[in-house]
């Protein structure tokens, strides 16, 4: 089964909108991807300028508009405070599977912000864009995003050793994988009065 580029979608929890990604989004990207302790089991360092952001959202804003990506910005529903993304990437269109992955401000770590924001995105994966796998793969001394993991459904596959290098760290990569038949209906539901293709 072959399914269509991703297109740009805004989704609505009881907590958050996810929304696509905006070349404004730099500063809030930065703040993230520049902390070295939530940067610590990434497989790239942590920025330490600016424009190392606006190159990324430049690169990402590409992909998404080839329908490769799908790249959501977590903003609080109250505020509009941005706290994060989670994303579909790596598309592979004929087969039916994307990775996904995430990043969140340290200061909101432990609130279920991640599990409320990938619940929803699986959710209108499966439902709505017809994915039939969707993969991830994490540090495996990344306890906190496997447990994340885990309670969204995903199944860990394998481990890929010193897949990664980082500075001159070497890392281990563990794979997860999450069938469209094998998950659990979620408790965070989709609002769907909010949910719209974004345009």
């Amino acid at each position: 089964m072959t399914v269509q580029p991703f297109e740009p979608v805004i989704l609505a929890t009881p907590r958050l909108v996810l929304r696509p990604l905006r070349e404004e989004d730099a500063q809030a990207l930065f703040a993230i991807r520049s902390d070295e302790v939530a940067m610590r089991y990434f497989s790239f360092p942590a920025m330490t300028c600016l424009s190392q952001a606006t190159d990324r959202i430049t690169r990402k804003l590409l992909t998404s508009t080839n329908g490769q990506d799908l790249i959501c910005v977590l903003e609080l529903r109250e505020t509009g405070e941005v706290l994060g993304d989670c994303a579909l990437f790596h598309a592979d269109h004929q087969c039916a599977r994307a990775e996904i992955g995430f990043s969140l401000l340290r200061r909101h770590w432990r609130r279920g912000y991640m599990y409320e924001a990938a619940s929803a995105l699986i959710e209108h994966a499966f439902s709505t864009l017809q994915l039939r796998r969707i993969e991830a793969d994490v540090d495996p001394r990344n306890a906190a995003s496997a447990r994340l993991l885990e309670r969204l459904g995903f199944v860990r596959e394998g481990l890929l050793r010193e897949r990664w290098v980082v500075g001159d760290e070497a890392s281990d990569s563990a794979l997860y994988g999450l069938l469209s038949r094998d998950r659990r209906q979620s408790d965070c539901r989709i609002d769907r009065r909010v949910v719209r293709e974004s345009t």
